[in-house]
């Protein structure tokens, strides 16, 4: 059973980011697959913006972390969070987190910050035991699905890709099927055809016209990247041609 299982929200006006077409589609409502839900899209199409507004209405840090508000009543730090409507079932996660990666710097930052705290618990026990910042961008990023992610969670990931090879990236997926075994859902808004692979997910397209449902193979990432990967020279003349 998913934790969160749709998500709507009721726009009150034509401000950003009410204005992009894909937020103002969700009015009416957006299924969330049991396990995955990916969203897909060019940049600036609101994939971004509805992640980060759907963790600040479940209560992580924007920046990126675990839960950092309750549910209860409390002021919101974006202005999607208040207009979103979650349903909810029975069921709920004993873990969380949501990753935005163009900020992870500042969360490990922070956990620098709680390391020299004078009682705290160890910051680095569930990174690998040392700093993120002692590792590799990748590293940091493969640490914290492996050993901070722990199961029987909802986890928001904002391009898990940015700092993985292709390589890292399957060894992500395989992560990412334990966690799934292990009664875990995911919302993810990536770029990466690899990741995009993982099979039986539901995928979003974001666009200029609001939100489709589509295949694996019909979506951008993977129609783009195969159109290159089958005649990169040709792709290229015409690239540089325009």
């Amino acid at each position: 059973m998913p934790f969160l299982s749709r998500l709507q929200v009721d726009a009150p006006g034509e401000e950003f980011p009410f204005s992009i077409p894909a937020i103002r589609a969700l009015e009416c409502g957006l299924e969330l697959h049991p396990k995955v839900t990916f969203l897909v899209g060019e940049n600036g199409t609101g994939k971004s913006t509805l992640l980060e507004g759907l963790a600040d209405k479940w209560g992580f840090s924007k920046e990126s972390g675990n839960r950092s508000k309750s549910f209860g009543r409390r002021s919101y730090d974006t202005v999607l969070a208040p207009a979103m409507t979650l349903t909810r079932n029975s069921a709920r996660p004993m873990d969380g987190f949501f990753l935005r990666a163009e900020s992870f710097y500042n969360f490990a930052t922070e956990m620098d910050n709680l390391e020299k705290e004078p009682f705290c618990a160890s910051g680095y026990f569930c990174y690998g035991g040392k700093s993120l910042h002692e590792q590799s961008h990748g590293e940091s990023f493969l640490t914290l699905f492996l050993d901070r992610f722990g199961g029987h969670g909802l986890y928001l990931l904002d391009e898990p890709e940015a700092a993985l090879s292709p390589t890292r990236q399957m060894a992500f997926l395989v992560r990412l099927h334990d966690l799934v075994n292990d009664f875990s859902q995911f919302v993810i808004a990536t770029h990466s055809p690899i990741i995009l692979a993982y099979p039986e997910a539901v995928i979003y397209e974001f666009s200029e016209t609001g939100i489709e449902r589509v295949s694996y193979r019909a979506s951008q990432p993977y129609q783009v990247t195969s159109r290159f990967l089958k005649n990169p020279e040709g792709m290229l003349e015409k690239l540089f041609a325009d």
